[in-house]
């Protein structure tokens, strides 16, 4: 198998950039897409994709990512807090950090994505003590709810795209 698309989603957000990803690749050449499995370990390249779990991956990406070795990896993810190319460096260099012995990184792509409503009532409930710290968050909460869009999965797309030989 020549790709594998392996990918944790807690909203659906990164589901959402794993289909666009498997879809840009090469006819035929996807022989895994879905959540972390050992089978897809057997591919020539993976495409990892995780969502945002307190500044990293989740623990089901880490302990797969883990398993790897000597693999070239292109890493993909989502994250509540977007728009900010240097905050999404940050999260891809931690999500690398948890790569197995010999692996690669050979493509990276991250976007923001809708959080789920409760965490909107969370931040309106603290707005209302500190408006000035948490409104913020809740403007940040109100722009996500339309990622990724098709601007973000056709970004996707381009970026593993730009990585194939």
């Amino acid at each position: 198998m020549k790709h594998a698309v392996v990918y944790t989603s807690q909203t659906g957000n990164t589901a959402q950039l794993a289909d666009a990803i498997a879809a840009a690749l090469p006819a035929g050449s996807c022989g895994y897409c879905g959540t972390p499995n050992p089978e897809a370990a057997a591919a020539e390249v993976i495409f990892a994709g995780f969502w945002t779990d307190k500044g990293s991956c989740d623990a089901a990406m880490a302990a797969f990512l883990a398993g790897l070795c000597d693999k070239p990896v292109f890493l993909f993810g989502t994250a509540g807090f977007g728009g900010d190319p240097a905050y999404f460096a940050q999260i891809l260099e931690r999500v690398a950090a948890n790569l197995g012995p010999g692996c690669r990184v050979v493509g990276q792509y991250m976007c923001q994505g809708k959080m789920p409503m409760a965490v909107r009532a969370r931040y309106a409930a603290m707005a209302q003590q500190e408006p000035e710290k948490f409104q913020p968050m809740l403007d940040n909460f109100d722009r996500a709810l339309a990622h990724p869009d098709e601007a973000d999965l056709a970004g996707a797309a381009a970026a593993v795209l730009a990585c194939l030989p």
